[in-house]
């Protein structure tokens, strides 16, 4: 798998698109082609609060799914300070 189908997966673009190919490549070179940065940053972006009220009609929020996905990418700075 290339990076960006990587990313695809772990984004669940095929059940919730969000990001076009260009963005997706565009956050994996901001992150410096690191997968879990580009990953963990655009999972933050998805989500946003995603309720959709139209005429009595509201759509599930996602938020926090996409919070729990991206707390598994989260980096944490792990070492010995001098």
């Amino acid at each position: 798998m290339t990076d960006i189908e990587i990313i695809k997966t772990e984004l669940r673009e095929s059940a919730v698109p969000f990001f076009t190919d260009e963005e997706i490549a565009y956050y994996l070179e901001k992150n410096g082609g690191g997968v879990r940065a580009a990953i963990y940053e655009m999972l933050i972006i998805k989500s946003e609060d995603s309720t959709i009220r139209v005429s009595g009609w509201t759509t599930q929020d996602t938020s926090k799914y996409f919070k729990r996905l991206a707390s598994r990418f989260k980096s944490f700075n792990t070492g010995i300070l001098s």
